[in-house]
């Protein structure tokens, strides 16, 4: 069999990283910590830290760790397959473990109690799924810890929106006023038109003009 020319090998490796890719779309691993990627909480208090995640093909003996500022573990645990419970395998004595994956979400978010200015930082949940080849993939969210919660003054918001309520209030009454003023206007100018094509034929009718009563009188016999 004669070796193969080097066009072909390089057909067959892009074909190979093409048919790789196309896997890595359809059964990629994603992790997500929600809608937005930072909490707040008050020192002394308890926070949740959301985490999700997805995977098209299931998963077996998936490992998730959750990690403080990237390199403290707080909580590490395994999951044997959908129809169990994650098992503990080490955390921090303030982490626990509030989600669930036998259920239609695979949550493993966790707890941290009685928060500390020292845990303000960054938080990254971390998933491997042997079952895609190790594929792995994680997400992070950062904590701010303050002493008091401070009230939002919307004040200025709201004297915005009412300033462009009243704007576009006003809008609306303008172009409402201009249908009626235009309408009031024609119905005038139709008017004064009927009344010029009325005077018109009554002019004509007094100076005898044709259509008028003088042609309707009889000829003058010779």
């Amino acid at each position: 069999m004669a070796p193969r020319s080097a066009a072909a090998r390089r057909r067959a490796a892009l074909a190979a990283l093409l048919g790789w890719h196309i896997f890595s779309i359809v059964f990629t691993l994603e992790v997500s910590v929600g809608k937005t990627n930072t909490v707040m909480a008050l020192n002394g208090s308890n926070i949740l830290l959301p985490c999700v995640f997805t995977t098209c093909i299931g998963f077996q003996d998936l490992v998730f760790t959750w990690y403080f500022n990237s390199t403290e573990m707080i909580y590490h645990g395994r999951i044997k397959s959908k129809a169990s419970e994650p098992l503990l395998v080490g955390r921090n004595p303030r982490v626990e473990f509030v989600g669930s994956t036998t259920g239609k979400d695979n949550n493993i978010s966790i707890v941290l109690n009685e928060v500390d200015f020292s845990d303000a930082g960054k938080y990254t949940c971390h998933v491997k799924n042997p079952k895609e080849k190790n594929a792995q993939h994680n997400a992070s969210i950062f904590l701010t810890v303050v002493h008091k919660m401070v009230e939002t003054d919307n004040t200025v918001t709201l004297i915005i929106v009412g300033v462009l309520g009243g704007v576009i209030g006003l809008l609306v009454l303008f172009m409402l006023v201009k249908r009626v003023v235009l309408f009031i206007v024609k119905k005038v100018q139709d008017r004064k038109k009927e009344c010029l094509v009325s005077s018109s034929g009554n002019d004509n009718t007094e100076n005898g003009l044709a259509g008028s009563k003088a042609d309707q009188k009889a000829a003058p016999k010779a």
